[in-house]
C-alpha cells in the first residue's frame, strides 16, 4: 500500500508491505486549500460573577499551588509571619494543604476569605 505521510512541512510518500517499507518521493508540503468561512458572531460577554482583588503594591506574593477552597485562614493584615508559618488552609481534591509563608514578613495584604474558591497561581496573601 502507497502512504503519504507529513512530517514537519515535507510530504513523505512511503510503500509499505508485509515485509518492509520504501521511501518512494520527498517532497515540500503545501497548504491545504480551505474554503472561505464567515466569521463567528461574537457573543455578548457575560457579567464577570466576582472580580479577584486586585494586587497591589510590591511584597512577595503567594500564589495558589493548586484549585481548591479556602478552609480556613491563620493569620490577618498586618501580623508578623516567619519563613515556614502557616497562612491558611486549602482543601484540593479532599486534601488539606497548608500554605506556608515563603519568607519573614508583614502581612500587606489578604486576597482570599474562608470558602473563597481559588485557580492555580491565583495570589492568595502579599507579604
Amino acid at each position: 500500500m502507497k502512504y503519504v505521510v507529513t512530517l514537519n512541512g515535507k510530504n513523505y510518500e512511503v510503500e509499505v508491505t508485509e515485509t518492509d517499507a520504501v521511501l518512494l518521493n520527498v517532497s515540500e508540503a503545501s497548504a491545504p486549500v480551505v474554503a472561505p468561512v464567515a466569521a463567528p458572531v461574537a457573543a455578548p460577554a457575560p457579567a464577570a460573577t466576582a472580580a479577584a482583588p486586585a494586587v497591589a503594591g510590591e511584597g512577595t506574593k503567594v500564589p495558589s499551588p493548586m484549585p481548591g477552597t479556602i478552609l480556613s485562614i491563620n493569620v490577618a493584615v498586618g501580623q508578623a509571619v516567619k519563613s515556614g508559618d502557616v497562612l491558611l488552609v486549602l482543601e484540593a481534591m479532599k486534601m488539606e494543604n497548608d500554605i506556608v509563608a515563603p519568607c519573614d514578613g508583614t502581612v500587606k495584604q489578604l486576597l482570599v476569605s474562608k470558602g473563597s474558591t481559588v485557580n492555580t497561581d491565583d495570589v492568595l496573601v502579599v507579604i
